[in-house]
């Protein structure tokens, strides 16, 4: 498994995530999340791949199709009382693709795709 930064190709595959997120959360709130609607469009999608302050990453295998994303947020701190000056990066939001949660290999995949996470951190905190 392969993790990388979002690009333009993976807007399909991270739509397709996104979208069976959105279902999950409409049926079970349906006060909250509208059915059959989208989280982002395209354009948006495209601002926040190319956002240095808020990178996802997304997870491939050796085909070199999306398994899952990490939508994250890059924090800086500056003159806060009681914390060092610094960057941190959170996850906001990781989907690993139905298909291999149904085979069994979410637990996996996310384990992989979270221990391999810590590189591909470092370089977005490096910039």
């Amino acid at each position: 498994m392969n993790i990388r930064r979002a690009q333009a190709r993976d807007l399909e595959a991270v739509d397709r995530l996104l979208s069976q997120v959105l279902t999950i959360h409409a049926e079970l709130r349906p006060d909250l999340f509208l059915p059959g609607t989208r989280k982002y469009t395209d354009s948006e999608l495209l601002a926040i791949f190319a956002d240095e302050c808020s990178p996802v990453f997304v997870a491939e295998d050796a085909d070199g199709a999306v398994l899952g994303y990490c939508f994250c947020q890059l924090q800086e701190r500056r003159g806060l009382n009681n914390m060092p000056d610094g960057r941190e990066l959170y996850i906001d939001d990781l989907c690993v693709w139905m298909r291999p949660r149904a085979a069994g290999t979410s637990a996996g995949s996310c384990t992989s795709m979270c221990s391999r996470m810590p590189a591909a951190w470092a370089a977005a905190l490096s910039r």
